[in-house]
This record gives structure tokens, C-alpha cells and sequence, in this order.
């Protein structure tokens, strides 16, 4: 009786060392699929966010008196998806003669218009634009020039210091990355980019 007493313990170690040895490797399988679910659940989310917004940051006065050199902006990736550009949205593109760089201007003139400018003064379609968001105008005059389908026409607020459509011609629609929408850096610009107001 004893003897079978003994037999039955060490069978029963045996089979807890056994029973302990097979679940170690399905934990460690398990926490492996946690850890890549969780890596491919954060690339998904980062990819997704990365298709509607992105991050910019300002680098030059052309955009001044509104917008400054070193702001921080989030740019709204999807806002061209439902509606097309509209005059006096500020924008961010890739620049058409080096499209491994991004400006930020302000659509002034529409597929199908003609533009011009005189001394400074914006004519849309001999139509005197009122421009409430700039405080000096430049002093150049260029044009007229049509802007064609799947082009638009953008200036920097700077007038007379901006490298823009003035300088090297109209921007394609398909250079547009998004409309600039949010200020978040420095703290004291924080807040929303509004289309036609002077900060």
C-alpha cells in the first residue's frame, strides 16, 4: 500500500511538471500575439491619423502678418475629399518646381478665372478682390492670366515677399496636400487657422 502510494505521487509530479512545461510556451505564444497585435493595431492608427492630418511647421515670412516663421500647424488631409478649394483658403502644397518641399499660401483665383494684379491691387475677372487678411499690399502688377481647369492661382500674405504663384505660375490641384487648420505651437497662436481674419 505504501509502495503504490508512492508510485501514485510521483506520477502525479510527473504529470504537474509536464502540465507546467506545455502551458509555459502557450504563454509566451500568447503574450507574442499580444505584443504584435497591439504594434500592428498602433501602426494602423498612426497610418490612419497620417491620411487625414499631418503636421507642419512654418519655415519664412511669406505668410505675415497672419501666420509666422516656426509655428506649428496640423494640416486637414481630407478636406478636398468632400468639396473642392475655395478662394482665400490657406493651404498647404509641394512646391511645383521641387516637389520635395512644402509651402503654405492662400488661394486667390479659381479654375476658369482670370486673374490679375495691378500695383498690388487683385482683380478677379476685372473684379477688384477685397482682401480684409492683409495689411499692406504688394506694389507689383502681373497677368492677366487665366487660371485653367485643375490649376489655382495662391499668394503668400507677404506680398512683396513671397515666392508664389506671381513668381513661378499657377499650382496644380494635384500638389495639394491639405487645408492648414490648426495652430498648436507656439501656445500663444494656438487656435483654429481662420480663412479670412487678420491675427
Amino acid at each position: 500500500m505504501d509502495v503504490v502510494s508512492e508510485v501514485s505521487k510521483s506520477e502525479e509530479l510527473e504529470e504537474s511538471i509536464t502540465g507546467d512545461g506545455a502551458k509555459r510556451p502557450s504563454r509566451i505564444w500568447a503574450t507574442l500575439r499580444e505584443i504584435a497585435e497591439t504594434v500592428l493595431l498602433t501602426l494602423v492608427i498612426f497610418f490612419a491619423i497620417r491620411l487625414a492630418i499631418q503636421n507642419f511647421r512654418i519655415d519664412g515670412q511669406s505668410m505675415e502678418p497672419n501666420l509666422h516663421s516656426s509655428q506649428y500647424l496640423i494640416v486637414n488631409k481630407l478636406e478636398y475629399r468632400f468639396h473642392p478649394p475655395e478662394r482665400e483658403d490657406v493651404i498647404v502644397f509641394r512646391y511645383p518646381r521641387d516637389p520635395s518641399r512644402d509651402f503654405i499660401k492662400r488661394i486667390i483665383a479659381l479654375p476658369g478665372e482670370t486673374v490679375r494684379i495691378d500695383r498690388g491691387q487683385v482683380y478677379i475677372d476685372e473684379q477688384a478682390l477685397e482682401e480684409s487678411y492683409l495689411s499692406d499690399l504688394g506694389t507689383y502688377s502681373w497677368g492677366p492670366a487665366l487660371v485653367r481647369p485643375g490649376e489655382f492661382f495662391v499668394l503668400g500674405d507677404n506680398r512683396s515677399n513671397s515666392s508664389d504663384s506671381h513668381a513661378w505660375g499657377m499650382l496644380p490641384r494635384e500638389n495639394i496636400i491639405g487645408k492648414a487648420w490648426l495652430c498648436y505651437w507656439p501656445p500663444g497662436y494656438l487656435g483654429i487657422i481662420e480663412d479670412s481674419e487678420l491675427r
